[in-house]
């Protein structure tokens, strides 16, 4: 099969076609922010709230309510859950994130092996963008469009709380309100990531991108457009990847973005290994 057939095929269904550019989209914003989690060092945090928004989006499910306030509401409440108990035991904080994301994670578990619903475990762990509905669209979309938004409007605030929140409170920022409205948008961007690899796997959509343009360049801004390049060509990839292979499409997406991540690894001009050797 030659290239442009390859390219070509799968475009010739509908649902490809939304397949294809929900992947990119969901990569694209799930990049912008994995910039910020990096520098934050919230690999740890970014995985606690992508597994505990789980019990969240089942109850929103029942409840008929948007399935991102379930997500926003179970995703602030994990972090002052964990706030809660590392203030008020001496269990470190590593260890807390721990027990707090998979007890929700369990709960969620729970509550979707009971609830009489059309919800399908294996889509919420493992994502379905490949049947993904309208309505889910529309709620991808006005996330995407919430998240882009708030980081372009508090870039420069949100830069200096990641790299130096003690600097950014002397100079009179709200560091408290940064740090909700970055938890926010990480509630609501695990639920973008929920359509297209699942809870499970979206971790590493909100992580792998950030983590390969950190490699490739010193700047913010150049880390930003690095890591949104990566993660909209590795979602279009994957889901190419997954079709011609008829396997799991968050499966391959991520897959695709951690061979990125170890050739940078390996080949980055100056923080690679073999530049380092």
């Amino acid at each position: 099969m030659d290239l442009m057939n390859w390219l070509i095929a799968p475009l010739q269904y509908g649902f490809m076609v939304k397949a294809l550019w929900v992947s990119a989209l969901v990569g694209l914003v799930c990049a912008a922010l994995s910039c910020f989690m990096i520098l934050k060092g919230w690999a740890l945090m970014g995985d606690a709230v992508s597994h505990a928004v789980l019990p969240g989006v089942v109850l929103a499910y029942v409840m008929n309510i948007p399935l991102a306030i379930g997500a926003f509401v179970f995703g602030v409440g994990s972090v002052v859950a964990i706030g809660f108990i590392q203030s008020h035991t001496r269990v470190k904080e590593d260890t807390v994130i721990g027990l707090v994301f998979t007890g929700l994670f369990a709960l969620g578990i729970v509550l979707v092996s009971k609830v009489k619903s059309s919800v399908d475990l294996g889509h919420i762990l493992f994502g379905n963008v490949l049947g993904i509905a309208d309505g889910d669209i529309i709620q991808t979309v006005i996330i995407a469009a919430i998240t882009l938004v708030t980081l372009a409007l508090l870039r420069k605030d949100l830069i200096l709380f990641c790299f130096d929140p003690t600097h950014a409170r002397s100079i009179g920022l709200h560091t408290n309100f940064l740090y909700y409205v970055l938890l926010s948008l990480l509630s609501l961007t695990a639920v973008a990531g929920l359509q297209t690899v699942g809870i499970i796997l979206v971790v590493a959509m909100l992580i792998t991108p950030g983590a390969t343009a950190y490699l490739l360049c010193d700047r913010f801004d150049r880390m930003a457009l690095v890591a949104m390049t990566s993660g909209v060509v590795s979602s279009l990839l994957g889901t190419y990847i997954s079709y011609h292979l008829d396997a799991s499409t968050g499966g391959c997406i991520v897959v695709v973005q951690t061979l990125v991540f170890l050739i940078a690894m390996i080949f980055a001009p100056k923080h690679g290994i073999l530049s380092r050797t």
